[in-house]
């Protein structure tokens, strides 16, 4: 009984540990969603994607906030600091909170 009772023990903290080491961090999930959402159709990052609107550096220019009301308030952003880039940037504000945490995790690594 006892040796039964530590194989299942063991056999649980192995499954934590790899479940812990397979876990992403923010910004890899948010990056995954940049692809997923298809945000290169508008937006190069490293020199992949539209060339139009390259995000390298985008993190130094405007602070997590800021990239989070791009993505809930493209308009009203783009009316702020007059951007008139066309087409429009589309708006992500129905996204749930924790994939828009993670998209602004993703660009807050392109310094």
């Amino acid at each position: 009984m006892r040796i039964v009772m530590w194989t299942a023990l063991a056999v649980a903290g192995l499954h934590l540990g790899a479940t812990a080491a397979a876990a992403q961090s923010p910004a890899e999930k948010g990056q995954q969603l940049f692809t997923a959402q298809r945000c290169t159709m508008c937006h190069a990052v490293a020199g992949k994607g539209n060339a139009k609107g390259p995000l390298d550096g985008v993190a130094a220019k405007y602070k997590a906030d800021e990239l989070k009301q791009w993505l809930v308030a493209p308009a009203d952003m783009a009316a702020k600091h007059n951007a008139t880039r066309k087409p429009a940037m589309r708006d992500f504000s129905k996204l749930p909170a924790a994939d828009l945490d993670a998209l602004v995790a993703y660009l807050q690594t392109l310094k």
